[in-house]
Formats: C-alpha cells, sequence, structure tokens
C-alpha cells in the first residue's frame, strides 16, 4: 500500500486517522502502531518478522544500555549487537544478491542467487536507519532508553514516513510519543491536511505528469505510450530533455511523499523535519544537498561524517571522510553498482568544491552558478536512473553529442507537448509561488486556500481513478 492509491485514500488513511482520534488518550500509540503494521503487511505480510526482529533487537539492546549504564565493554557489545543485527539484515535483504553477481562477474565464478530476497522488504532502508539512530543515540546518552515497546514499535513502524521518509530520529518525537492528552490539537491537524493535499498533487499532478515524458523518451517498460522513442534513437536535444524531465519527477516525487508524510505526522501530533527546500535554486552542489533530501544527509553526517572525524581533520583525511559517506549515500539508494559511481561522482564534486572551486564559484554572476550547479545535478541523475551500464554510457554519449545524433522530428513534437507542463513543473521546483502566496493580503489567502485544497485533493483522486501511469520509485529503498 502506497500513499497516492484510492484503497489509501478512500479507506486506510480515513479508518485510521478516525481510529486514534476517537481512541483514549493512552491507547494512541496502540492504535497507531497497529495501524501501522496493517500498512505495512497489506502487502509485505511475509516481511513482519523482518520488522519484528528489528524492533525487539534495537528494543533489547537499548535496554540493556540503560541496565549496564557504567559497564563499557558490555554498553559497546550491546551497541554492536544491534548494529549487526539491523545493517545484517539489510545487507543480507538488500546487497546479498548483488555481492553474489558482482563477485561472479569480477572473478567468473557461480555463486547461485539467494532466493527468496528479489523483492526488497518495503522501506527496510528507512526503518534500519531509524532503528540505529535509537541505539546509537541511547549508547551516546542522548535519549533516554523506551521502556514500553508498543511505543518503540509505534515509532519504528509509524505509517506516514515508514516507506518514503523523512527519516525521523527517535529525539525527534519521543517527547510526543509520551504525550497523550492533548497531542492532536485542530490547528496542527489543518496544517497536515493542507501539507498532505499538496503533497498529493505534487505527486500525482506534477510528478507523474512530467515523469510520463521521461518514459517515453527512455522507452521503459511501464511507458505510458505504446509508442515511446527508446534510447537507441534518442538524440542529443532529446536526451537533455529526458533527464530534465526525470530530474523534475524525482524531486516532485520525493518531495511530495516527503510532504505527504510531514503532513500526515501533524494530523497525528507530531513534527517530523524537513526534507526537501527547493534545492533546484542552489548555487552549488554543496547547497544542493543541503537542500536535497535533508534528514537523510543529517543522518549521514550525525551518525558517520561526525564519527569519522567530520571536517576537524587535515585536507586529505577530510577527502577521505567525503569519499566514504558519500560511497554510503550512495549504495543506500540501491544495490546497484550505478548507485555507488553516482555516490563517487559527488563526493569527487563536493571534494572539488571544498578545495578550491567553491571560492571561485562565489566570484561569478548567480546565474552562472545556477547554471554550473543545475549541469552537474542533470549529469548525475542520468548515472542515477540508468542501472546498466551500456545503456548509461550510452545516455551520457547522446547527452555530449556522441551519439544518436545532434537532432530528430520527435525533438519538436515532445518538446512543445510537454511545454506548458515543463513551465508548471519549472516554476513549481522555485520559491516563486510561495512567495507571491505570502504576499497575498490575509483575508484573500482564506479564501482561496480551501478552494485549492478541494481542487488539488478532486483533481488528485480523479486523476487516480482512471491512472495507467502511477509508478513507486522508493521499490529500491
Amino acid at each position: 500500500m502506497v500513499f497516492s492509491t484510492i484503497i489509501f485514500l478512500l479507506r486506510f488513511l480515513p479508518i485510521t486517522l478516525a481510529l486514534y482520534y476517537l481512541a483514549p488518550p493512552k491507547l494512541k500509540n496502540t492504535v497507531l502502531f497497529l495501524c501501522s503494521l496493517v500498512f505495512y503487511c497489506w502487502g509485505e505480510v511475509r516481511f513482519f518478522p523482518v520488522m519484528l526482529a528489528l524492533i525487539l533487537i534495537n528494543y533489547l539492546c537499548g535496554l540493556g544500555l540503560e541496565r549496564f549504564g557504567q559497564n563499557k565493554t558490555a554498553r559497546l557489545i550491546l551497541l554492536l549487537i544491534a548494529l549487526a543485527g539491523s545493517l545484517g539484515m539489510l545487507f543480507y535483504f538488500k546487497y546479498a544478491n548483488f555481492v553474489l553477481s558482482s563477485i561472479n562477474a569480477i572473478f567468473g565464478t557461480g555463486f547461485a542467487p539467494i532466493q527468496g530476497i528479489s523483492v526488497l522488504p518495503l522501506g527496510i532502508s528507512f526503518y534500519t536507519f531509524q532503528t540505529l539512530s535509537y541505539t546509537i543515540d541511547v549508547y551516546r546518552r542522548d535519549v533516554e532508553t523506551e521502556h514500553n515497546i508498543i511505543d518503540f514499535g509505534a515509532y519504528v513502524v509509524m505509517f506516514p514516513q515508514l516507506i518514503a521518509g523523512p527519516i525521523v530520529k527517535y529525539r525527534d518525537v519521543s517527547d510526543r510519543l509520551h504525550v497523550y492528552k492533548g497531542r492532536c490539537e485542530l490547528k496542527q491537524i489543518e496544517d497536515g491536511m493542507t501539507l498532505f493535499t499538496f503533497g498529493l498533487a505534487k505527486k500525482v499532478l506534477l510528478a507523474d505528469a512530467i515523469g510520463a515524458l521521461w518514459t517515453d523518451i527512455i522507452g521503459v517498460a511501464d511507458s505510458p505510450s505504446v509508442s515511446f522513442v527508446g534510447l537507441a534513437n534518442a538524440s542529443t536535444p532529446l536526451v537533455w530533455l529526458g533527464v530534465i524531465a526525470y530530474s523534475l519527477q524525482l524531486y516532485f516525487d520525493f518531495s511530495g511523499y516527503s510532504l505527504m508524510g510531514i503532513g500526515m505526522g501533524k494530523m497525528l501530533g507530531f513534527d517530523f523535519p524537513q526534507n526537501f527546500n527547493y534545492p533546484y535554486i542552489a548555487k552549488s552542489v554543496t547547497e544542493f544537498w543541503r537542500r536535497w533530501h535533508i534528514s537523510l544527509g543529517t543522518w549521514f553526517r550525525e551518525y558517520l561524517y561526525i564519527p569519522l572525524g567530520g571536517n576537524r581533520v587535515s585536507k586529505p583525511r577530510l577527502f577521505f571522510n567525503l569519499l566514504v559517506v558519500w560511497a554510503a549515500t550512495g549504495i543506500w539508494h540501491g544495490a546497484s553498482w550505478n548507485f555507488l559511481i553516482w555516490g563517487l561522482y559527488f563526493a569527487v564534486l563536493l571534494i572539488l568544491e571544498k578545495a578550491f572551486l567553491g571560492k571561485l564559484l562565489q566570484k561569478l554572476p548567480a546565474a552562472l552558478q545556477h547554471l554550473y550547479t543545475l549541469f552537474l545535478v542533470l549529469v548525475s541523475w542520468a548515472i542515477f536512473a540508468v542501472e546498466d551500464f551500456g545503456h548509461m554510457g550510452a545516455y551520457l554519449k547522446a547527452m555530449f553529442g556522441l551519439g544518436g545524433g545532434l537532432t530528430n522530428d520527435n525533438v519538436s513534437y515532445y518538446f512543445f507537448s510537454f511545454l506548458p507542463m515543463l513551465i508548471i513543473a519549472a516554476v513549481a521546483s522555485t520559491p516563486l509561488a510561495a512567495k507571491l502566496w505570502k504576499r497575498l493580503p490575509e483575508k484573500p489567502r482564506l479564501a482561496l486556500l480551501p478552494i485549492l485544497l478541494l481542487a488539488g485533493l478532486v483533481f488528485s483522486t480523479a486523476y487516480l481513478v482512471d491512472a495507467t501511469y502511477n509508478p513507486f520509485l522508493y521499490f529500491r529503498f
């Protein structure tokens, strides 16, 4: 079950909210826990033991860390058990077959793939990082141990952020998790409904609409069109048009899901951290990653980059730290070599900006800084999107005029067919609309907001009823 489906919008969400609001204060976490398990098990029931094991391992290790508060050796052993259990499960389900196939390709061996793990437990990358953050924070004494397993389970499987983020650390919600009376305020619920509706519109009306251009150009199996161009026939302008469409699809899909999650969190009485902040207005790659998937970047900074020494080290060690962090960031996104290359690509760019390029960029006009950043980010999405090395090479060659020809008749057709949507998406990826909205007097805003929300909900629902193209981009997470 995913957010952008009729069954979620018209059945699961209203029923869950009704049960949650009607439940006695002391039972709200229980209702949230049970409903979240239903959400997870809807299409993933065979992976329920995995979820349960992660909850139990980290819950018990948390209790042990409190019990052996003065025993450094015991605390370290318990931390290692939690790390091994959580990361071990993530490795087994997500990376084991990738490692085996890579060994076979490199050394010519014949290891058979592990059966039964071809489908990844939905959201395992997100909830693994959440359980790890809890145990590590307890070990560091940054948070108190959670004694109630239902409350801890509610934190781990909380459905608004279970499958698509943002990555919520235990300390982000621990206070509200133990507020029973008055957890849900009317203003917070209203704000949550607003954010959810805008997030849904982002995903359905923008991401899916503009994503259709990308799939028609690249020629993937789930293309909404029966006649697509395909990589072999795509010219240089067309592949650039395709990667621009893909970049907008990614942004509106990821930020839309995050906004829906944040909105539902507010409806339940929780404040989740911001996850996207107009990344395409960035003037450097460094700034881009301060604005893109903020919760993931924060997680890696707190639990990997800083423990490695952060930036309070020599330049060579700093560059090494960046390589490690970005290799991990890349491979977190998927079990494929292209994701590792994608991560290292950004590592090199960030190293260059920290070494000298960042100071040079600041001397350039703002427009050139934007163009520099957008160009490099668009190239990165071509690496990110195409897992097959041969196809990736062909796509990159076509982008730089080394294959596919410089033009063909399809360019004008696709460009003008999708031009209105491209303009809308490009404007929506900037703060312009938000700034214009804030300039309106209060009374017109109050009058227009319900109309916009109703329109967004109606049009999104209508689209989903008849949708033939509604991709879920988080299957690899």
